[in-house]
């Protein structure tokens, strides 16, 4: 070792050998086949246990939009055609009640990680403080239904009803969407908002549908088996033994609940995540309304313009996201070569994740649990999470960490869980293994375009569009996904930028009098162009990465970066719809009265 490694503390040449062996040993060749999908007698695993199910007769009718689902996406879509002066809109969602992901989960300690502040859409416009910086479940839920109430949109939206297919009625210029209601919406325009979260996954494990205890995945708690609720309070696990598979955010935020009920808790881990610091605090009333009008949309671009490099020192947010970032960007010189930054990143990268590990070692007492829990891999590889509870649940004697060493649990049996050569008995799975966010799920319903042609065939090779919204072959369709577009750590900051893109491309097509709106094929293959150009990006950042859903279970493929976002950011991607949009010709659409 170096001088200057001896000063670091470490040897990055190790650690890159440490990580190449730790991602190597969790490499398998099923990639995303390993996860099982919830059909058949799984699906009892997403049947909703929140709302009880409402008979009513089919819906037969035409409308201007329909807007397929009632989260964050199809809220902000919907808000914004409303003010852009488009009325008529049906929202159609799965779900009992508007929120998306915070419908369904509702598992003890689920908050959101990014700050309320830019995390919570529309706040402005509803005039609302979040209570504190990382606002929890109920306020997240209980804030999408006033955004619905505020926009007179539950009128508008037909809940407890899956999208069966979009089918295009070239003789009406109509798209024809169905649903397991037996509606038939016939609808002008089309706006797809899968969401991120659209499928829960088990993972492939031998005998998973043997076991004979009670399970769960955590999108579908169940409170009447555990007690309590969102905040915690699991009364009736007092004398139960409980698994929990998964040690992802989710994992991370309800393991600490469990903890403090369950008569003994087994975490099966297979990869840990990177756990920093969460320091919530309540909101200060006088600090919140000093801000000026405008204000949330600028600080949402203030927080995703440190990851670009374009803020300087101004970091309004200064939390466990933005100070790492602001460190390594101080770490290169403006004189350094391309080579040499990237050195300076990976550098600086290392020490971030020796302090993560660190962490590690002062909070949890029992040294080869800690050796288990910490990440070997670069911040970015994994979702990063924060939690102030999570490494001292397993200082608490009922708590056991099953590491698997990167294998994963082997077999389940009809009352315990197989790791090696050991049998752990539990009355209780939890399954925390999260959802179906690889670039192979596609859309959740069929969409037939023009002539018959699929849209899953049509982009079997990978996606091609116009900025992710377009597609040739399939007019009138303008879809809100990270595909082509772009991925923001804060989720609701892109799909504020994509559903005010919409509202203006909608709200022209009213103004010029237009039935049509198709993307040119020249259109689309110059912006796959564009786009494939920078996909180099995502294969550099994802190619050396511990498997996991950022990387397609460490397939990296130009599949994958076709699929991805936009190689540039989400700023840069934002300056090229606002530069379209200014320009006013809707260049590359082919408008039809």
């Amino acid at each position: 070792m170096t001088d200057s490694n001896e000063n670091l503390g470490f040897d990055p040449e190790e650690l890159a050998a440490k990580y190449k062996a730790e991602r190597d040993k969790r490499l398998r060749t099923d990639g995303n086949d390993q996860y099982l999908h919830m059909h058949g007698q799984l699906a009892r695993y997403i049947e909703d246990p929140y709302t009880e199910r409402t008979e009513r007769a089919p819906i037969e009718e035409d409308a201007e939009v329909v807007i397929m689902g009632g989260g964050f996406g199809g809220l902000l879509a919907a808000a914004r055609l409303k003010e852009a002066g488009v009325e008529d809109i049906r929202i159609i969602e799965k779900g009992g009640d508007f929120g998306g992901t915070w419908y369904w989960n509702r598992y003890p300690g689920a908050a959101c990680d990014t700050e309320s502040y830019i995390y919570l859409p529309l706040l402005e416009e509803l005039n609302y403080m979040p209570t504190e910086k990382y606002a929890r479940r109920p306020e997240i839920f209980a804030h999408a239904q006033a955004i619905g109430r505020h926009y007179d949109l539950y009128p508008k939206a037909i809940f407890q009803t899956a999208i069966t297919e979009f089918r295009w009625d070239e003789d009406r210029s109509r798209w024809l969407t169905l649903t397991d209601r037996g509606d038939e919406i016939r609808a002008r325009f089309v706006v797809m908002v899968p969401g991120h979260y659209q499928e829960p996954k088990l993972p492939g494990i031998a005998g998973v549908e043997s076991f004979e205890g009670h399970s769960f995945h955590t999108s579908r708690w169940d409170f009447e088996y555990t007690g309590g609720d969102a905040l915690g309070g699991l009364d009736r696990l007092h004398d139960k033994r409980v698994g929990i598979i998964g040690t992802g955010a989710t994992a991370i935020q309800c393991v600490p609940h469990v903890a403090r009920s369950a008569k003994k808790l087994y975490v099966f881990q297979r990869t840990p995540s990177a756990v920093g610091e969460r320091n919530d605090q309540p909101t200060d009333p006088d600090w919140f309304n000093q801000f000026k009008p405008g204000w949330q949309k600028r600080r949402m671009l203030n927080f995703t313009g440190v990851f670009a490099g374009r803020i300087g020192d101004a970091d309004q947010v200064s939390d466990g996201w933005t100070k790492p970032f602001i460190e390594m960007l101080r770490s290169a010189a403006p004189d350094m070569s391309e080579e040499e930054r990237a050195e300076a990143f990976q550098l600086t990268d290392y020490k971030i994740m020796e302090g993560i590990r660190h962490r590690v070692e002062e909070t949890v007492k029992d040294k080869q649990t800690a050796e288990a829990l910490k990440p070997w891999y670069n911040r970015v590889c994994k979702r990063p999470c924060f939690h102030d509870d999570y490494l001292e649940s397993f200082n608490n004697p009922n708590v056991e960490l099953v590491d698997t060493e990167g294998r994963g649990v082997e077999r389940i049996t009809e009352n315990a869980v197989i790791v090696g050569d050991k049998e752990y008995e539990v009355d209780c799975l939890i399954y925390a293994t999260g959802f179906d966010l690889s670039q192979a799920a596609g859309f959740p319903v069929p969409i037939i375009g023009r002539h018959g042609e699929a849209l899953s065939q049509k982009w079997k090779d990978g996606a091609i569009s116009l900025h992710g919204f377009h597609t040739h072959g399939f007019p009138n369709l303008l879809i809100m996904s990270t595909i082509q577009s772009a991925l923001d750590a804060n989720f609701p900051n892109m799909l504020e930028e994509q559903s005010r893109h919409i509202a203006y491309i909608l709200s022209e097509a009213k103004k010029r009098g237009v039935t049509e709106i198709e993307v040119t094929e020249e259109a689309e293959e110059a912006w796959l162009e564009e786009h494939e150009r920078h996909s180099h990006i995502t294969i550099q950042t994802w190619e050396n990465c511990t498997p996991s859903y950022y990387n397609d279970e460490g397939h990296v493929s130009r599949h994958l970066a076709r699929n991805g976002a936009f190689g540039l950011g989400p700023l840069a991607f934002i300056d090229i719809l606002e530069k379209w949009r200014a320009d006013g010709k809707l260049e590359g659409l082919e408008l039809r009265k």
